[in-house]
């Protein structure tokens, strides 16, 4: 009878789950208006193998042809739907871009804004009043796991939070773990891993809220979901066999009892 008894205990608790949260910031109280100020929004920085489209404008013609690359003409001469190729300008291992008359530029480590300044002091001694303008051209972030789209996405604004790249990748399954999200990202020539909470307000403030470019979004699966991959079997199987394993149970309760 003691047996059964274990056998029983041990068969609920396999059966019962822990209740999972899966709500996002859910210690966010719905009768309370948040107001924070926004610290975390940090632009990016140039990194070696970037892809940047760089245009320079000026008061001179001739320096605009001279400086401006990136953009090749492709189709047969002569035709009418010719189209416009971006290519760009690579940012190499040490970080920089080679453009003409400068040769070398050292631009990684720099945001946008900082790069442009840094190119305007430099072509200004051959240009008249040069604009730059800069914008990544492989601004990417990668979801995968427990997500209903899993894939790598462009993103043409270059600001993109972590909810946004869940939201583009389908959002959460319900077997995804939200409070314990790992993100992967490559800066400085470092690679870090770190997990993050979103049942938590917290989230909003932390530093990896917004994501950077090339990182990567893994989503584990729970526990229930890993039992159900390794053993094959399908939501209801698995219910079933739980289902079943206690009727019997029971049944030899009522024959013991009896």
């Amino acid at each position: 009878m003691k047996a059964i008894t274990l056998y029983v205990i041990f068969l609920l608790s396999i059966a019962s789950c822990s209740p999972r949260n899966l709500t996002y910031l859910s210690d966010l109280h719905q009768e309370i208006t948040l107001s924070e100020a926004i610290v975390n929004d940090v632009d990016p920085k140039i990194q070696p193998n970037d892809l940047l489209n760089i245009t320079i404008t000026s008061l001179s013609a001739e320096s605009n042809i001279l400086f401006n690359r990136g953009v090749i003409q492709t189709g047969s001469s002569g035709s009418s739907e010719s189209s416009l190729k971006t290519t760009g300008y690579l940012v190499d291992k040490s970080g920089d871009i080679t453009l003409p008359v400068l040769g070398k530029v050292k631009l990684a480590g720099l945001t946008k804004d900082q790069a442009a300044e840094k190119l305007v002091f430099e072509l200004g001694k051959y240009a008249r009043d040069p604009i730059i303008n800069i914008n990544f051209l492989n601004f990417k972030v990668t979801v995968i796991g427990e997500v209903n789209n899993p894939s790598t996405f462009t993103v043409p604004s270059e600001r993109i939070n972590v909810f946004e790249a869940l939201g583009l990748a389908g959002d959460m399954t319900a077997y995804g773990k939200r409070d314990n999200v790992l993100l992967i990202r490559e800066q400085d020539g470092e690679r870090t891993t770190t997990r993050i909470n979103l049942n938590n307000k917290d989230v909003l403030q932390s530093p990896y809220f917004y994501l950077q470019q090339n990182d990567i979004i893994y989503v584990e699966p729970d526990r229930v979901r890993a039992v159900q991959v390794s053993s094959g079997r399908s939501n209801m199987q698995y219910g079933l066999s739980i289902g079943l394993a206690l009727v019997s149970v029971v049944t030899l309760l009522v024959t013991q009892v009896f």
